[in-house]
């Protein structure tokens, strides 16, 4: 089971282990560096098009540069890419340090070109951008500052001292100290821009991802459980045969028996192996087994399934079934997704309810809704908006809670997740009069439980 704190959904308990025993949500160590294989493809695409661009503008357009020093510089770019691929042949994936140095390769490189080609009055000054961008989507906070600066510091030594721009022969392109400023400045403010912008994206998709991870692991854990139940019935078919040879032998030693020991321990035999063939009987009769009695249930018995295990934690916890009038008997699906989530929403009622948390159900002919609703603070202001995504929390310690739960954010994300895989729409609200709703509502055909063969 997962916790979550009122203010903010959290996720398990345990210092941010998932549920099979990993670390799930340190999204920030999903950024594992930059892949070989991308950055060869990104260097190989940048020395193509700066070799063109070189050559086209002091061969075809005519205007003079230091085009030696220029195809030098790409020439060291080039060298380096065939010295990664003979050195790491194959997959690889950068450290962080080693990723750091071959970004600030590519930017020391590619500052040195523009040196040699006008500096920040180049057009081309903008893929400045480019390796503190890959940075910021590729590597950790730390080496993503450190590739920004680098970026600032280049733009900045371009300001003061580059190449004039080429241009026509006898003539020279000179911009007013005022303008070239203002590039600095353009060029300063899009790195840092661009950056962070790279970084947010990527730190939500890694969030994300992660997330949707520690939601998958839940439900693998829900498929443990259901098979050990098929492994414990396959058990009581396969040691019925032999424990019923071993009391048969058992009984037919007895009859030839004389009074004594030898007849006492037999009796004992017989009587351990009949306990055994019960409780074979029993493991093969359970709910895990597909019976189909036990994969249907009544509304009463689901709220009292999810509500049970939360009571005698200082509130009280009561359940209601209403419906329509005219409206036939609902009997829903047993699905271990609607069990789980709807357990963790009573938790966290219960956890920060005043004294009271009511779980109500109401069908029609149609629809099915549940409800959670507690009397404690509600849903805090500033994140009932974005409930029910990964990693909303204010109360990472889950201050103010019962049970004092610690979280990351997961709790209500993976409750919405598992109950929307059944067809539900989740919605959070807080009542008018105090207190958190949470109310689920499916389709009736999708929870119905199958009518019971004759």
């Amino acid at each position: 089971m997962f916790a979550f704190d009122r203010t903010a959904p959290s996720g398990w308990q345990g210092g941010g282990a998932d549920p099979g025993g990993g670390r799930l949500w340190d999204w920030a160590e999903a950024r594992r560096g930059l892949r070989l294989r991308t950055l060869v493809l990104i260097r190989w695409a940048a020395i193509a098009g700066q070799t063109t661009a070189v050559l086209i503008t002091h061969f075809l357009l005519g205007y003079e540069l230091p085009w030696v020093s220029c195809l030098l510089v790409i020439a060291a770019a080039a060298l380096a890419n065939i010295a990664i691929g003979l050195a790491w042949p194959g997959t690889r994936i950068f450290a962080k340090r080693e990723a750091l140095v071959q970004l600030g390769f590519d930017l020391v490189q590619v500052s040195l070109l523009l040196g040699l080609t006008g500096g920040l009055a180049n057009p081309f000054a903008l893929l400045l951008l480019a390796p503190p961008t890959v940075a910021a989507a590729t590597l950790q906070f730390r080496e993503a500052v450190l590739l920004v600066a680098l970026a600032l510091l280049a733009s900045l030594a371009l300001y003061l001292w580059s190449v004039p721009l080429p241009f026509r022969p006898g003539e020279a392109f000179d911009l007013p100290y005022q303008f070239r400023i203002a590039l600095l400045l353009g060029e300063s403010c899009g790195i840092v821009f661009t950056a962070a912008y790279a970084w947010q994206a990527s730190a939500e998709a890694s969030r994300m991802e992660l997330a949707l991870a520690a939601t998958q692991a839940v439900l693998a854990r829900e498929q443990r459980l259901s098979a050990l139940g098929g492994l414990a019935a396959a058990a009581a078919h396969e040691l019925g045969t032999p424990l019923a040879t071993i009391q048969v032998v058992a009984k037919e030693m007895l009859r030839g028996a004389p009074e004594g020991p030898i007849s006492e321990d037999l009796q004992l035999l017989v009587s351990q192996a009949e306990r055994c063939r019960d409780i074979l009987k029993k493991l093969s009769r359970q709910p895990d087994t597909a019976d189909a009695q036990h994969a249907r249930m009544s509304l009463s018995q689901l709220l009292e399934e999810v509500s049970e295990p939360h009571r005698g934690v200082g509130v009280l916890i009561s359940t209601e079934v209403t419906c329509d009038p005219g409206a036939p008997i609902l009997e829903v699906k047993r699905l271990p997704e609607v069990l789980h989530a709807l357990q963790a929403f009573v938790e966290n009622a219960a956890d920060f309810a005043e004294a009271s948390v009511e779980v109500t159900a109401h069908y029609g002919e149609n629809d099915l809704s549940i409800v959670v609703r507690d009397d404690g603070p509600g849903f805090a202001p500033e994140v009932i908006a974005r409930l029910g995504e990964p990693y909303v929390t204010t109360r990472s310690h889950g201050e103010g809670s019962r049970s004092d739960h610690h979280g990351m954010g997961l709790g209500f994300f993976i409750a919405k997740t598992l109950l929307e895989r059944t067809g539900a729409k989740v919605q959070f609200r807080n009542a008018r009069t105090g207190g958190a709703v949470i109310v689920a509502h499916w389709r009736r055909d999708a929870v119905e439980a199958p009518p019971e063969p004759f």
